[in-house]
């Protein structure tokens, strides 16, 4: 088979006293992600759809909570080393669709910038970069504001 998706998904809780990073971008908000990276719940999101392409597993195989290394990493830069495995494996990416479910802050502002950002680092333009944001409608953990979830969709065609 000459393509492949592969769907991902993240939530991450949303405390004080850590900043608030999405698609790369650090976003003015009173709360943050909690996580042992940056915990940027897109991202992550979007790296594990392309490894569950190839069903290489998930981030948390590359990039161990438990690993000192990661901590407080560059969820971008570990974003460039998941392409770079996909690339060694003869696969290339055509495009990603993803959402990030958020009641606050308002994040359509911002989405410019998570999509040249993520298409900067994957090489892409920045149209093959589909990021939309809504609300869990005050439902759930995300709509009571205690965290942050995303999801992602990515389709790979062999190089």
């Amino acid at each position: 088979m000459d393509i492949r998706i592969g769907n991902g998904y993240d939530i991450h809780q949303l405390v004080e006293n850590r900043p608030l990073i999405l698609g790369g971008v650090k976003i003015e908000h009173h709360l943050g992600l909690l996580g042992h990276s940056d915990a940027d719940v897109l991202t992550h999101a979007i790296m594990d759809a392309m490894l569950g392409a190839l069903s290489l597993g998930d981030i948390g195989v590359y990039f161990p909570p438990t690993d000192e290394r990661w901590a407080g990493a560059d969820s971008l830069v570990l974003l460039e080393q998941v392409h770079s495995l996909i690339q060694q494996r003869g696969w290339q990416l055509c495009n990603i669709d993803s959402v990030i479910v958020a009641e606050r802050p308002q994040l359509k502002p911002h989405i410019p910038t998570m999509r040249d950002r993520i298409a900067n680092v994957l090489k892409l333009e920045p149209d093959q970069v589909g990021i939309k944001a809504t609300t869990n409608e005050k439902l759930g953990p995300v709509g009571r504001e205690e965290g942050i979830a995303a999801y992602a969709v990515t389709l790979l065609k062999r190089a």
